[in-house]
């Protein structure tokens, strides 16, 4: 019998998978991508059609070299990377690798479930073209911007800044929704309020009713003149009801989530993050251990714009709403929801993958929050297909002379899916909601009503709110920026870039992201133009539909972007200032260093001058003059017998020759309890001759690093050879205290790759 080979992106996938396939079936897993755009360079030829110069991805030539080995004793491989754009480009690419166009298949798997998985592997497809060209045309869209106008970046703001096609747009989203707050001019106005209750009440049953109309005419009250004008006017009238109208008001369930929605909501609710959010969601998509039933895939495809679900997953709520709460909430007919024109309808809603793994029965199986995230799914699934929220919703109009007074209450009538899920609102829509469900007691037209008390208050018009995560994930999706896959990755990257910082749950831009923000607009007004991108992420659908070449569409895009390059030199300035330089009397611009914000001459590299300053009170550039290095005369430089200075270093103090730079002799120095200098002495390495270079022979030598003892070959620098050791001076496989930011900053990016 033939041996099949299955490759997946992640190794818990492919565990969950395995256990329902044959012996014939061997699964391994690629860990994500494997070929890539290089890292050190452009990587794009764009005078040849724009051609991408794959490389395979520094640390996964042991995954490409294990996937080689595992196809040659396959007679057919099936790839089964994740159903979208990117999970196409990896297949894509393996097949390349690998070799196996005439043996390779495309499978699909939008939930990890023993019929799904089956029934995928005995109806494969054939690799997308067209998906893969828009995934490449995305990815060398994103390097061309990134790669060519980030260096501008970097020489007008800050070394290590970063421009992206889509984040930038973010970014801009979010300071213009700051500089609108900080525009914003409060208004006053006035509200009058009266506190009535039947005379056979307690003045506990009292209720709130607003003044609506004054002399036939709608209120908008100014000013407290105003306000106590029409007090005045009303306060010993009769307070008489004029109508009471009662109606029932339905509320229907909403749909199962998408991505942008289950963004949203896992931020009000339960206050994860977006990236933190779809990280738990691929580990219940490809799997988790439950007990004696193995892993088991617990949720679809987390990343999908469709509302669309399987008559098969409808029929098995249908059955639990009905089992579990009665025929009263269950609806006649299946609730259907409109899925967005937008929407590239690719895959199912995000839903249980079985509606009777109840949260609850799982719970011990999974960590505190992968259970919180399920339970929100499941919770949002089966109450889609529940009968609506039935309000009782009363409306009282109460007279008082010239004045018409309104109060509005509801009460539950029937609990309809709130019975199992309410959706979370933003803190404003929830205060309003608050306000609308309150009960107002039986009255009747013509009923007297006791005042018990009558007030004007004073209001100020407020500023639009600062976004959430999940507010500027509904404005991306409402505004057609990026993509179901993409707005973790961008609300993410501005914020890891520190061009926007979460305070409170709320998104505000940091000066160094106005900067950047500012500069763009004016080198680059077409990429942060909001209306430009959405339109490019049409075109980008346009591709993988076969409608539109690839190519082409970057030539159109180059075009006007390479003008722009061009002259992008000159029209960003940088932050100009009104400061002259002191040496060439250029305008002096704001940048930023390790130490933050300073002020450097706009002729940089020809002028080298610079300036340390600070904001005052009302935020004007006050430069602060360093002070001079202190000159010691007691204490002589052991290699010229200049006298030795104190400077400062971002470490701290340290002794420098006064002769620098022609002497660069430095030393390390402490205070000793009666203030006096010490110079601390460098130890000398330990010359280590039991331990011997590989590289070249030579004896290692101990020595002390940032992350603790290491032992370096003493033919340093020629030889650059070192290995780890512990305290005792034995050789180990990692730092004592961690792997180092490079090891860490690799095993995230790998994992990330691999999610």
């Amino acid at each position: 019998m033939s041996k099949s080979l299955i490759i997946v992106e992640s190794p818990a996938k492919a565990k969950t998978i395995k256990k329902y396939l044959s012996s014939d079936f061997s699964v391994e897993a690629s860990s994500g991508h494997l070929i890539d755009l290089p890292s050190s360079k452009l990587g794009v030829d764009i005078e040849n059609n724009f051609n991408p110069d794959y490389v395979v991805i520094r640390g996964k030539g042991k995954y490409l070299d294990k996937l080689k080995k595992a196809a040659k004793k396959a007679d057919n491989v099936y790839l089964a990377s994740d159903p979208d754009r990117e999970g196409e480009a990896i297949a894509w690419h393996i097949a390349n690798e690998l070799d196996i166009w005439d043996r390779s298949h495309r499978v699909l798997f939008h939930e990890i479930t023993k019929n799904a998985v089956q029934k995928s592997i005995e109806n494969p497809t054939d690799l997308s073209k067209d998906r893969f060209e828009a995934q490449q045309a995305r990815r060398v869209l994103d390097r061309l911007v990134g790669y060519q106008v980030s260096p501008l970046l970097w020489r007008k703001v800050k070394k290590g800044l970063s421009a992206g096609r889509v984040q930038s747009v973010a970014l801009r989203i979010v300071v213009e929704r700051e500089r609108e707050i900080e525009a914003f001019k409060a208004r006053e106005y006035w509200s009058i309020e009266s506190e009535l209750k039947r005379p056979q009440d307690e003045p506990s049953e009292s209720f709130v009713a607003s003044l609506v109309r004054f002399e036939g005419e709608k209120t908008e009250i100014a000013n407290e003149e105003q306000s106590n004008h029409i007090l005045d006017s009303i306060r010993n009238e009769e307070f008489i009801i004029s109508s009471v109208d009662r109606k029932d008001k339905k509320r229907n369930a909403l749909p199962p989530f998408i991505t942008s929605t289950l963004q949203q909501e896992a931020s009000r609710k339960i206050r994860y993050g977006t990236k933190k959010t779809m990280s738990i969601a691929q580990k219940l998509y490809e799997g988790k251990e439950l007990g004696a039933e193995g892993p088991v895939g617990l949720i679809t495809y987390m990343r999908t714009d469709s509302v669309r679900v399987s008559n098969e997953a409808l029929d098995d709520v249908r059955a639990y709403v009905k089992n579990n709460y009665g025929n009263e909430y269950l609806p006649d007919k299946p609730n259907t929801f409109k899925v967005k024109k937008s929407a590239q309808d690719a895959h199912e809603a995000i839903r249980p993958t079985f509606v009777d793994k109840v949260p609850e029965s799982i719970k011990e199986f999974l960590s505190e929050e992968e259970y919180k995230l399920y339970k929100l799914i499941w919770q949002r699934f089966v109450a889609s297909q529940m009968t609506p929220i039935i309000y009782d919703q009363t409306t009282v109009e109460v007279d008082a002379g010239k004045a018409k007074f309104r109060a509005t209450g509801s009460i539950i009538k029937f609990a309809g899916f709130s019975a199992v899920y309410l959706e979370g609102k933003e803190e404003e829509e929830e205060a309003k909601e608050k306000d609308e469900m309150r009960k107002l007691p039986d009255v009747s037209t013509g009923d007297m009503l006791d005042l018990i008390n009558l007030e004007g208050k004073q209001h100020f018009t407020q500023p639009p709110p600062r976004f959430t995560e999940s507010s500027l994930v509904k404005e991306l999706e409402e505004k057609g920026i990026g993509r179901p896959s993409t707005y973790a990755s961008i609300i993410s990257t501005i914020q890891d870039r520190e061009y926007v910082l979460r305070e409170k749950n709320r998104l505000s831009p940091t000066v160094l992201g106005r900067t950047v923000n500012d500069l763009l607009i004016q080198g680059f007004p077409e990429i942060m133009d909001v209306q430009f991108t959405a339109e490019m992420e049409e075109k980008l659908d346009d591709v993988e539909d076969g409608n539109i070449n690839w190519v082409e569409l970057l030539k159109s895009f180059y075009t006007g972007f390479s003008d722009r390059l061009d002259n992008a030199q000159e029209s960003m300035k940088g932050v100009e200032t009104n400061i002259a330089c002191d040496s060439c009397s250029a305008p002096m611009i704001i940048k930023w260093g390790r130490g933050g914000e300073f002020l450097s001459c706009s002729k940089y590299p020809e002028c080298k001058n610079a300036k340390a300053f600070e904001y005052d009170k009302e935020g004007k550039i006050v430069i602060v003059e360093r002070a001079a290095p202190q000159i010691r005369e007691d204490l002589p430089c052991d290699k010229c017998s200049a006298p030795m200075v104190i400077k400062q270093s971002r470490r701290g103090e340290f002794l420098a020759c006064s002769r620098y730079p022609d002497c660069k002799n430095a030393k390390p120095f402490e205070y000793d309890p009666d203030g006096n200098i010490k110079v601390l002495e460098k130890e000398e390495p330990v010359i280590r001759e039991d331990i011997k270079c590989e590289k070249c022979g030579k004896p290692m030598a101990e020595r002390k690093g940032r992350y603790g003892k290491f032992v370096g070959c003493t033919g340093y620098p020629k030889c650059r050879n070192i290995k780890n050791i512990d305290e005792n001076g034995n050789i180990v496989a990692s730092r004592p205290g961690g792997k180092g930011k490079k090891a860490e900053k690799k095993e995230s990016e790998e994992e990330t790759q691999a999610n």
